[in-house]
């Protein structure tokens, strides 16, 4: 590997990432991470290619500088329509490109792209091979260890050495299959069961490659044991439900940083400015909350803040102080 690949934000930051999400890790979401680390990687909520190139859906780019670094997550299967939305993502200044090989919904099965791609290996390494020579920036693959009836412990080290030979240096492996029929996305999340030993296998057969793990990892414990094996982590549900059980002691954890984390409160109170431009431009207080609601998992008085935020935050008028009334609550218990 190159030195400016080793030195680059988005490989140094992926030893620990917060998965794409839909409906969830939207701008507003990744700017509330941010404030718990100053390291992590970031990803958006899955893009479509069709709907960047043929959509002109360039909107759905937008994100803030506090973000970085920050990477942008993109569906498709089209190498061509896949570069020339690589492209508009690196010249929006993402700090990496991902192509999903993992998503099992439905809708993404019909667009023949997400998981369902795990049993065409060799169009996956066309489509990144197309979107490395579109980039400036590192192109990276999540995908499952297989899907359906697929033999995982043949199929994985085989999509890893073809990702291999078309370029790719960096993935992320969801340590479970994708069953395409017969469960929702929802149970494909939680019921295909883990595979932890495979993808660490994977590690030991491929040291060349950075492989974050994914699946299942619910607290720091878990994430730092992880990190003994693995390059990287990578944290989806638990990061979105539980942030600050995730993030809010990874600078110092994961990477080194000696500088002192904000507390929970303090978080919540550095949002004040970005909602208030927020709502001052026209948009819902809850449109940022609803992605803070768990900042205090766990804590007393979580349920008031929840309760609150939830039942006040899409109301006519509501700002940045029904914030403060809701930690306000808190103390009052």
């Amino acid at each position: 590997m190159s030195n400016s690949y080793l030195n680059s934000d988005a490989y140094m930051a992926s030893r620990l990432s917060v998965a794409p999400m839909m409906a969830w890790t939207d701008r507003h979401c990744r700017y509330f991470h941010r404030l718990m680390s100053h390291h992590a990687l970031l990803y958006t909520e899955m893009v479509t290619a069709p709907a960047l190139v043929q959509g002109g859906a360039a909107h759905l780019l937008d994100y803030n500088e506090a973000e970085h670094p920050v990477a942008v997550q993109l569906g498709g299967s089209d190498p061509a329509e896949l570069a020339l939305a690589t492209k508009m993502c690196v010249d929006e200044g993402y700090d990496e490109v991902n192509l999903n090989v993992g998503c099992p919904s439905d809708r993404v099965q019909s667009g023949a792209f997400g998981a369902v791609l795990m049993k065409s290996p060799d169009l996956v390494a066309d489509c990144v091979q197309a979107m490395i020579k579109a980039s400036s920036v590192e192109v990276t693959v999540k995908c499952r260890i297989g899907v359906d009836e697929q033999e995982a412990h043949d199929v994985l080290p085989a999509f890893l050495a073809k990702m291999q030979d078309a370029g790719v240096k960096r993935l992320t492996i969801h340590a479970r299959k994708a069953w395409l029929q017969g469960l929702s996305p929802k149970e494909n999340r939680d019921i295909p069961p883990l595979d932890y030993d495979l993808v660490h296998g994977m590690k030991a057969e491929f040291p060349d490659l950075h492989l974050s793990i994914n699946g299942g990892i619910a607290d720091e414990a878990t994430m730092l044991s992880q990190l003994d094996v693995m390059d990287g982590v990578m944290v989806g549900r638990a990061a979105y439900h539980q942030p600050y059980d995730i993030l809010g002691n990874a600078d110092a954890l994961v990477y080194y940083d000696t500088r002192t984390s904000l507390s929970r409160r303090e978080i919540v109170l550095a949002m004040e400015d970005y909602i208030g431009r927020h709502v001052a431009a026209g948009g819902k207080l809850a449109q940022i909350t609803r992605h803070m609601l768990g900042i205090f998992a766990g804590q007393p008085g979580a349920r008031r803040w929840k309760r609150i935020l939830s039942e006040g935050g899409y109301k006519e008028g509501a700002d940045f102080k029904l914030v403060r009334e809701a930690l306000a609550a808190m103390d009052d218990l």
